[in-house]
């Protein structure tokens, strides 16, 4: 059962279609801790040429996956409704298994240290119980 269904989490977060990547949330602590959930489909347009005939999905778009998941976890505390949760950086982020159409991602992330408007998290995507990306993540909040 989940927490937030997509439209919720628009209400925390301004992403839309076609760079809305979380379906649901499963556990939401704000400010510490999020698992959500990216079902990925055929039918996304990135497949129409990533690849013909050999349909991968981009790490990159997994990591940002990832970020919107945290932003999630940031922008669902009181003191940040409305706002916007960007990249600050990337680090360590490693790919560890090809994602494909049919697979479910859930996506982990820790808010590990957060001071104003600048958080630090780390990412786990997984695929059938095992990791298929890691990585650390900088957040910057703004309006």
């Amino acid at each position: 059962m989940s927490l937030l269904n997509t439209q919720q989490i628009m209400e925390i977060i301004p992403h839309r279609y076609p760079m809305l990547m979380l379906d649901t949330v499963e556990e939401l602590v704000p400010g510490e801790r999020v698992v959500a959930y990216k079902n990925i489909s055929i039918n996304e347009e990135i497949f129409q040429g990533h690849f013909p005939g050999n349909p991968t999905f981009p790490g990159a778009l997994t990591v940002e996956a990832l970020a919107q998941a945290g932003a999630v976890a940031l922008l669902s505390m009181p003191e940040y409704k409305g706002k916007t949760a960007y990249f600050g950086g990337i680090k360590k982020a490693r790919y560890r298994q090809m994602v494909r159409p049919g697979d479910r991602l859930k996506l982990e992330v820790n808010i590990e240290r957060l001071r104003g408007p600048i958080g630090t998290g780390k990412g786990i995507v997984w695929i059938n119980d095992k990791k298929a990306t890691t990585a650390e993540l900088t957040f910057i909040i703004g309006d």
